[in-house]
């Protein structure tokens, strides 16, 4: 599920503050939440993708044990390696793959390769599309695409056009900006879920794809001139 991380889609302003692009946001404590609200399977996603919750999961079985069996009490209670043991298993083998062999067997190096240079190109693509519907002359734009590490939770990935020379940092994108970055980042051809194989195998998930405003062609600013009219 993709989560476009602007300053009119999450609620929090935290993770809006950019010293230097691109900017990690998943594991430093500065979750974008999202206006989408509670009912979302978008926020219960990003809930899933705090340590602190996943345990409070993992953990369940053994308040629950005791409720139905109070005499377990003291057991239970003399049994904090196994509590640990079972959030290390779920962490490390349920949601994650912990081997490094068997995640770079996800995807070959030559499929990688091509997958990244495939996102680099539609990267570009959309960034030419913005910056010269937007106007935009100087300074360096950033597509930052970041994924969640967690294997075998349903896919995330977090969007942002990152500018360390604006005041925002943060580009507050539009939903015709916003449907024209997924259509142009992702298809059947290479999906969300392909990135996160490669990531995966690379164990690296943010990915930022970096483009001069002055490289921008005037042909470009012409058609998105003729598009805007």
């Amino acid at each position: 599920m993709l989560h476009f991380v602007t300053p009119s889609t999450i609620w929090n302003r935290a993770p809006l503050q950019l010293r230097r692009a691109p900017k990690q946001l998943l594991g430093r404590g500065s979750t974008p939440w999202p206006r989408t609200g509670l009912g979302s399977s978008l926020f219960w996603r990003l809930v899933f993708e705090n340590p602190a919750p996943r345990f409070v999961v993992a953990l369940s079985p053994f308040p629950v044990a005791l409720v139905l069996r109070p005499d377990w009490a003291f057991a239970l209670a003399q049994a904090p390696l196994v509590m640990l043991g079972v959030v290390l298993f779920i962490e490390t083998y349920v949601l994650s793959i912990a081997d490094p062999a068997k995640r770079r067997a996800l995807v070959d190096e030559v499929t990688a390769a091509k997958g990244l240079d495939r996102l680099v190109l539609r990267g570009k693509a959309a960034l030419t599309e913005i910056s010269a519907a937007r106007g935009l002359t100087d300074g360096e734009t950033h597509l930052v695409i970041e994924q969640s590490g967690l294997a075998r939770a349903p896919v995330l990935t977090l969007i942002s056009v990152q500018r360390s020379t604006d005041d925002s940092g943060f580009l507050d994108l539009g939903p015709e900006e916003r449907a024209q970055i997924a259509a142009t980042l992702f298809d059947d051809a290479f999906s969300e879920r392909d990135l996160q194989r490669i990531n995966l195998a690379q164990n690296t998930y943010l990915r930022s794809v970096a483009l001069e405003a002055r490289s921008v062609s005037a042909h470009a600013r012409l058609a998105a001139m003729a598009k805007g009219r």
